[in-house]
């Protein structure tokens, strides 16, 4: 049991284990409210692919509130910035109203942004440092920037557009080495789920297929039809941007499912890449068997309480 009582429960864990069903159980128990850390459930109209699972917010009858879903239109671009500002609105709300903020999601860079406090500005565009940026391939780019070693996630490198964006954030922070922006301090306790790799992948494979067959590509298709331009739909990545990719014609539906399934599972292995070196910077990391049943993950999370 913690020594003292916290302001913020985390749930963290790669995808497909089960992170938003635990959180609106652990809710329900203790008089909470979720807020999400998910970069790309921000998006309205980006359901299926970003695995929002809005059923999952009600445990037994009862709904759990959310937060930090469906903020923007897809197309919009979103940042890390504006995150951790609609954060502290969201958990501001929660706490005023005597309830236990719960942030839950699989986003390092979200997460952490709240959990280390980032003094973080709205970096501005800088058309010249982009026109110079802009005759260098991706793999010059990616080179830049891990030499500048700025703040970023690896799919910061996924394409030109990111890796300019990142590169100028990283520019102007390097020009800009302290902001007026405060962060509170919040005592967290952060609980991960923890599964095997061959179930996760089982998880990730089953998750997939149902989701297509759910209509995930006509969720794609959608967006399209509604503007939102391919090269936006790459940029958010994995589903979006292996579904776009098939519907341009770039490759067959099989190759898109194996790719996207393949993708999904180097992308697990990512965010707990991500969670390891957290606890390499010294964060502690509560780690609760997901195969367990929701009853004893629900108490063994309270007993840490």
């Amino acid at each position: 049991m913690i020594e003292n009582p916290i302001d913020l429960l985390v749930i963290i864990g790669p995808t497909a284990t089960g992170k938003t069903t635990l959180a609106a159980h652990l809710a329900i128990k203790l008089n909470g409210e979720i807020i999400s850390a998910d970069s790309r459930q921000v998006y309205r109209g980006m359901d299926l692919g970003t695995g929002k699972d809005l059923a999952d917010y009600t445990v037994d009858g009862i709904a759990v509130p959310y937060h930090l879903i469906d903020l923007v239109d897809a197309g919009e671009k979103y940042n890390v910035f504006q995150y951790q500002a609609d954060f502290l609105n969201a958990y501001t709300a929660i706490r005023e109203k005597g309830k236990l903020p719960i942030l839950c999601g699989g986003s390092g860079m979200y997460i952490e942004a709240v959990l280390k406090g980032y003094r973080l500005i709205d970096v501005p565009k800088n058309e010249t440092l982009r026109a110079e940026l802009e005759i260098f391939d991706l793999p010059q780019l990616a080179s830049k920037l891990a030499e500048m070693k700025p703040l970023h996630n690896k799919s910061d490198a996924d394409n030109k557009e990111r890796a300019i964006r990142a590169i100028e954030i990283a520019t102007f922070y390097a020009s800009h080495p302290a902001t007026n922006s405060v962060f509170p301090t919040i005592n967290s306790l952060i609980v991960g789920i923890e599964l095997d790799r061959q179930t996760v992948k089982n998880r990730i494979t089953e998750r997939l297929k149902q989701r297509l067959r759910q209509g995930m590509i006509d969720e794609v298709q959608a967006l399209l039809h509604k503007g939102v331009p391919t090269e936006v739909l790459v940029y958010y990545g994995l589903e979006y941007k292996f579904i776009a990719q098939y519907l341009a014609n770039e490759f067959s539906y099989n190759t898109m499912v194996e790719k996207l399934n393949v993708a999904i599972h180097q992308f697990s292995k990512r965010q707990m890449t991500w969670f390891r070196k957290m606890e390499r910077e010294g964060f502690t990391i509560h780690w609760i068997e997901g195969n367990a049943p929701m009853e004893k993950k629900i108490n063994g999370v309270i007993e840490i309480l």
